[in-house]
């Protein structure tokens, strides 16, 4: 990997105003030199004020904006557009729902010249200025019980790490070799990651290019998310067996054992017993977890959402795990598209 000159960040939007404008000032208080970096807006086909505020924006910021709009076709094709219009010599993903912090940008321009880097993926955790429901989700989405580990955090993991499209990144010459997102509608940074690695490329973890995270908002659209990330993970299988691993099938597992022993239960005293005995693990881990996440947040409110955001993320992906496997590897169907309206909200 040739030493990096200049970063292009590229964030896709859709009806997401209210996150740009938190977004903004985060990326304006950057201590990266300015003439190192360029922030790329693609609005894909927004009705809410996007263009009018960006363009706004863009006439008084110090920092070099540039604003793209198309129909609304998707992130992976937002993305896209942004990629061709990219001027940097490695590009940057960024969701719009996130605040960066001012070493951000400084810390992956850094650790990819020092390690040579052609891709990396980042972390993501929660503001302390995030509501206590933000922060549970956070748990859930971070805790090593929920996700073995595979969201990339430094140690041990049961799985392998892809970047995700939140916070990550490649070089144009990687780029060049494999160009852009395919057009799966749930998973495709999965799957842009997945050609990322299979290309040979130097992909880091950079565990100090942090970004907070806000995510989903409500315990219902968290539900729908997760069931997405389920579906998400068969639609992988099909494209390509390595994006499945033993643990992407353990919250489906768990989701049918549950659905199980609790629809025979009334017929059966042994299951009544492993009903007692399944509700009570369960409740002493997410009491646990709870407690933890007190430690963790400094928040007293938000050990009371964490047991809902953990198993929300269990039982929804699962059920969109095994929804997908009975219409795609059983049934033989075409790509299954999970919930799908409203995508970015």
């Amino acid at each position: 990997m040739a030493h990096i000159t200049k970063l292009s960040v590229i964030v896709p939007c859709y009806n997401r105003l209210d996150e740009l404008i938190e977004l903004f000032p985060s990326l304006e208080e950057q201590t990266l030199a300015r003439d190192k970096f360029e922030i790329i807006v693609v609005d894909d086909g927004s009705n809410d004020g996007t263009e009018e505020f960006v363009v706004n924006y863009i006439s008084d910021s110090h920092i070099s904006f540039s604003f793209y709009k198309q129909e609304n076709k998707g992130p992976g094709a937002a993305r896209n557009l942004g990629l061709e219009n990219a001027s940097g010599d490695f590009f940057i993903f960024v969701d719009s729902d996130v605040i960066v912090p001012s070493h951000w940008l400084a810390e992956v321009f850094d650790k990819v010249n020092e390690e040579h880097l052609d891709a990396y993926g980042g972390p993501d955790k929660a503001h302390e200025s995030f509501s206590p429901l933000l922060k549970a989700i956070d748990y859930a989405m971070t805790s090593f019980i929920t996700t073995g580990g595979l969201r990339g955090k430094k140690g041990k993991k049961l799985a392998k790490f892809f970047p995700r499209s939140f916070n990550m990144g490649l070089s144009k010459s990687v780029y060049d070799r494999i160009g852009g997102f395919g057009g799966l509608r749930h998973g495709q940074d999965i799957e842009y990651s997945n050609r990322i690695i299979k290309s040979g490329a130097n992909v880091g973890f950079i565990e100090n290019a942090y970004v907070f995270h806000k995510r989903r908002t409500s315990l219902k659209k968290f539900f729908k998310q997760a069931f997405n990330w389920g579906v998400a993970r068969i639609n992988l299988y099909k494209l390509d067996s390595n994006m499945l691993e033993p643990l992407h099938c353990i919250p489906a597992m768990a989701t049918a054992l549950f659905l199980l022993v609790l629809l025979l239960t009334p017929v059966s005293e042994f299951n009544s017993i492993l009903t007692r005995l399944m509700l009570g693990s369960m409740g002493f881990v997410f009491c646990a977890s709870a407690i933890h996440s007190v430690f963790k947040y400094k928040n007293i409110v938000t050990p009371f959402y964490v047991p809902f955001t953990m198993f929300f993320q269990i039982f929804a992906y699962g059920l969109g795990f095994i929804t997908a496997f009975f219409k795609r590897i059983v049934l033989g169907g075409a790509e299954l598209k999970g919930f799908s309206k409203n995508y970015y909200k």
